[in-house]
């Protein structure tokens, strides 16, 4: 990759002139924000065939049986799910050492990613044993230096520091970059095929951690000589923060998980899924500057408050659609979207607030996002087994056109999400923006 720039780190006595100058090295300019964000494509590409693709490539090329892979994931992600607090105390360490060492760590977990993400989907051995076998070494593998380097983004966006305007600009660059990476990835392994995926994903995520190396250096801060002293789960804006970001993650996991059922058996326009699903994520990352324009003049809570009322709106529109209203679920596509911009950019911002006043910014980001991400990967477990398990016992079945079955759909997909999107509106609103204990407005 060329010649690597050198990182220094600010010593813990360094006078305040200096702590000024390292909290000012982010100024929002485009170079810096390519920098920074340019990471986030690469990882938001390679989840997409890791959660979405693998399971029906294991099956359909090599006959794998559903019902042993799908333990097989289920142990994988349980493990993955599991591992992100440790993995963000470890990263908290190495930023205490210095910001060169955690890009040279996360160099070698990128090679490990690419490595095993080729390794997952071109597997050398044969049978059914064999492969699940090598199936569950190799997520274990790619999970771990995939949450690794995902742990270390985030701290090290968060590390950042600044007010909520530029705390918002920061993630809005890394999740701008998110989206155009799932964009790529639901397009990129039907029409090229998983060999040039794996090594378009192995370019691209050489790409961001060297610019990585280029971006803006997180503020330092003295080493703690026991890490274990901080606990998130002790600071009570993080407490709140979390409960309104699982309310809110499972009302927008549910819909993400029946989605397909919706286009193809309630509106049955299957020919429509790839359009329906661009156009979502083309508008979350089209409005994620009006988002972060948004929080300059409101407010993040305020803004975030606003992503949820629209997301309702949407999908009480959704409830009212019914077969052939293909425009009118275009525009229900687009609206989510909107609001799922909002969702991607605000909550990680008000993380960072809540990290900077419990006095642990520059020592202990890890930590936080590391409970954060498993946050994030519980929401999906347990939309998956909230909404599933329902939509059977009331009588539905993919592919039915029973009225009943349909019924129970549209409850699942729409109303559902509205009753949680709305529990965590009203979480936001009375836990956190009308909170006296100086929360972050």
């Amino acid at each position: 990759m060329g010649a690597q720039p050198a990182m220094p780190r600010l010593p813990a006595t360094a006078a305040s002139a200096a702590d000024a100058r390292a909290a000012a090295g982010w100024t929002g300019a485009p170079a810096q924000g390519l920098s920074y964000g340019a990471l986030g494509l690469p990882l938001a590409f390679v989840a997409l065939p890791l959660y979405v693709v693998l399971p029906a490539h294991y099956a359909a090329e090599f006959g794998v049986p559903l019902a042993l892979l799908g333990a097989v994931l289920l142990g994988a992600r349980l493990a993955d799910a599991l591992m992100d607090p440790w993995i963000g105390r470890v990263v908290d360490q190495l930023f205490h050492h210095s910001a060169r060492r955690v890009w040279l760590v996360g160099l070698a977990m990128g090679g490990v990613l690419a490595a095993g993400f080729a390794a997952l989907f071109f597997p050398p051995v044969q049978g059914t044993a064999a492969l699940l076998a090598w199936c569950a070494a190799l997520l274990l593998v790619t999970y771990f230096s995939y949450s690794a380097l995902s742990v270390t983004h985030q701290a090290w966006g968060a590390m950042l520091g600044g007010g909520a305007g530029q705390r918002a600009g920061v993630v809005a660059w890394r999740e701008g970059f998110a989206l155009v990476g799932v964009l790529v990835a639901s397009v990129l392994p039907s029409v090229a095929g998983m060999g040039v995926t794996a090594t378009a994903f192995a370019v691209l995520l050489a790409v961001g951690l060297w610019a990585l190396g280029r971006a803006p250096q997180p503020r330092s801060a003295p080493v703690l000589r026991d890490p274990s002293q901080v606990r998130p789960w002790r600071v009570g804006g993080f407490r709140r923060l979390l409960l309104i970001y699982l309310l809110n993650g499972i009302a927008s996991a549910i819909p993400a998980t029946l989605v397909l059922f919706f286009i193809r058996d309630r509106l049955q326009a299957a020919a429509y899924e790839p359009l329906f699903l661009a156009l979502y994520f083309a508008a979350a990352a089209l409005a994620v500057p009006l988002w972060v324009r948004a929080v300059a003049r409101f407010g993040l809570a305020p803004s975030w408050l606003a992503g949820m009322l629209l997301a309702v709106a949407a999908f009480v529109w959704a409830a009212t659609l019914g077969r052939g209203d293909v425009l009118a679920y275009a525009l229900v596509c687009a609206a989510s979207g909107i609001a799922l911009g909002a969702d991607l950019t605000l909550p990680p911002a008000l993380l960072a607030g809540v990290i900077q006043r419990a006095g642990h910014q520059g020592r202990s980001e890890g930590a936080y996002f590391g409970w954060w991400n498993f946050a994030t990967k519980l929401n999906l477990a347990l939309a998956a087994g909230l909404a599933l398990p329902l939509l059977q016992l009331a009588g539905y079945e993919p592919g039915t056109r029973d009225a009943q079955g349909l019924a129970a759909l549209t409850l699942a997909y729409c109303l559902l999400p509205c009753v949680l999107k709305l529990a965590a509106a009203g979480a936001l609103y009375g836990l956190w923006m009308r909170h006296d204990t100086g929360v972050e407005r």
